[in-house]
């Protein structure tokens, strides 16, 4: 064995592992930014219907239980629209209201009244 290629792999094994671990550190950020922007949506989501339901304290309420901040409340009629926001990222979500109806009653009818 030639004496002058003895530890020759040694710069480059230090290079790969240098390499694989700025990968490692950049695969973690951009998996951050993805939870993120999942997490927003379901805040957005969330807020939204909070929002159609029961006005613009709910959805506030309901966007910071999940982490988020809500930076736009628009209601237009039965309609809402929310921009919530958690950590870098941005989510936009609506929702319309329906009425709400009391459950029938039913009523008993007399042995002679119709059918």
């Amino acid at each position: 064995m030639d004496t002058r290629e003895r530890g020759s792999i040694m710069p480059l094994v230090a290079v790969l592992v240098v390499a694989m671990g700025g990968l490692c550190l950049q695969l973690g950020r951009f998996g951050g930014r993805l939870d993120d922007a999942a997490r927003a949506q379901t805040a957005a989501d969330a807020a939204a219907l909070a929002g159609a339901a029961d006005g613009r304290r709910a959805a506030t309420e309901l966007a910071q239980a999940n982490h988020g901040d809500l930076v736009a409340y628009r209601q237009s009629g039965s309609k809402v629209a929310v921009r919530v926001q958690v950590g870098d990222s941005v989510a936009r979500a609506t929702a319309v209201a329906v009425p709400r109806f009391a459950p029938a009653t039913l009523t008993p009818r007399s042995p002679g009244s119709g059918r």
